[in-house]
């Protein structure tokens, strides 16, 4: 008798050689912490992780899985011995169970001993099938089922279904990053991208009130809730921002504004992600986009700090990026119209091409570093987990 489990397939994680091993053991944790609300037992191997179900609970948990960083793909296989009759009885009962008119069978065989050669099993499941009256024809380029069978060392197993997952790594095997959350909709297709790459986040916000809204941070919450099932509970970090940003323009002409802004911002984000123990910045930067997402302006905004920026939409374009963001379900909520201190005060000729040295020039007009240290100083950290706000002192951190 064949038992059924859902097999998790491990994509890019098959190429990390001798740390395979941490790999695997950090996205079985992960598995597991996602599962937890289900009937599920979830064992591994080095190549494989196995998760047991209720068939009540089977469409949930496929779902729960495609959230989860580190699964390329997600097997619903029937585990059976080796024995050839054996294979074929369960083939011609999987295949009856399925729609459509036509069939093909595909073998791997990890266990080079096994008698058969793939092909041979190939024509042993597909004749067995063709003897026994099956409403199926083959067609070995586009059929309607493909029933594939796996020979390995110790099992074999038989699968007619595939779901895709997220692909990447492990969240939490590439350390955390600090990425600056705006509300629109670039930033958090960024974050869900990072999730991808098994990156942890926190976010900043650099809030300007009374000149921005409350509600700009609702829409945060609304973002973050759609991230949560990628990260269990994200820290946002709401910086105080007024007092700087009315300084910047009092001392400095409207084309430079943003970027002074800018560069005051990554000042205090990496005062911020250093306290947090983030290993680097993250935006959703695409280059081009804006005035201050030009090269020319990036190379001067970034020439305030060497801390490591990662910006993973830098080469896409905006219907891209639109197009993902509906995707994760973060693009109605970024286009609802509450503005962030960027968009607030956009100059009307904002500088494409600025200069380093004039920067430094107008930032020598006033005492800007104590600012800085205070935006830093006053951030209000807010956890957000399983649909809660919890608030947490600035040395606490959530790993």
């Amino acid at each position: 008798m064949s038992q059924a489990y859902l097999l998790i397939r491990f994509g890019e994680l098959s190429t990390k050689g001798a740390n395979r091993n941490k790999f695997v053991s950090c996205l079985g944790r992960n598995i597991r912490h996602a599962l937890k609300e289900f009937s599920v037992e979830v064992t591994s191997d080095r190549d494989h992780i196995y998760v047991s179900y209720q068939d009540d609970e089977f469409d949930a948990v496929v779902h729960r899985l495609q959230e989860v960083s580190g699964i390329q793909r997600i097997s619903l296989v029937h585990i059976l011995p080796k024995d050839i009759e054996v294979l074929k009885e369960k083939a011609l009962e999987l295949l009856l169970q399925e729609e459509g008119k036509t069939f093909k069978i595909e073998t791997k065989r990890t266990d080079k001993a096994y008698p058969l050669k793939s092909y041979e099993v190939c024509a042993a499941l597909a004749g067995y099938i063709l003897s026994h009256d099956a409403p199926f024809t083959v067609d070995v380029h586009s059929p309607d089922v493909a029933l594939r069978c796996e020979i390995r060392e110790k099992n074999a197993y038989l699968s007619c279904h595939d779901y895709p997952a997220l692909g990447g790594y492990p969240l939490g095997m590439n350390g955390k990053a600090l990425l600056l959350l705006s509300g629109g909709i670039d930033s958090p297709v960024a974050a869900y991208r990072l999730l991808r790459r098994g990156i942890k986040l926190e976010c900043i916000h650099f809030a300007a009130p009374p000149y921005t809204s409350e509600a700009v941070i609702d829409k945060l919450e609304d973002i973050l809730a759609k991230l949560s099932p990628y990260q269990e509970g994200i820290c946002l970090n709401v910086v105080p921002f007024t007092k700087l940003q009315e300084a910047i323009y009092a001392h400095v002409p409207e084309p430079y504004c943003i970027t002074i802004m800018r560069r005051m911002m990554l000042r205090i984000a990496v005062l911020v992600a250093k306290k947090r123990h983030a290993l680097c910045l993250a935006t959703g930067e695409a280059i081009g986009q804006v005035a201050s997402q030009t090269l020319d302006s990036i190379q001067c905004i970034n020439e305030v700090t060497n801390f490591p920026i990662l910006r993973p939409l830098a080469a896409e374009d905006k219907l891209t990026i639109i197009k993902e963001s509906q995707k994760i379900g973060t693009y109605e909520i970024s286009i609802r119209p509450y503005e962030d201190c960027c968009t607030i005060f956009k100059p009307k000729k904002p500088k494409t091409k600025p200069k380093a040295e004039e920067c430094a020039f107008y930032e020598a007009k006033w005492d800007y570093l104590p600012m800085v240290e205070e935006c830093a100083e006053n951030v209000v950290h807010t956890l957000y987990k399983n649909g809660e706000k919890i608030n947490i002192e600035e040395e606490q951190n959530d790993e």
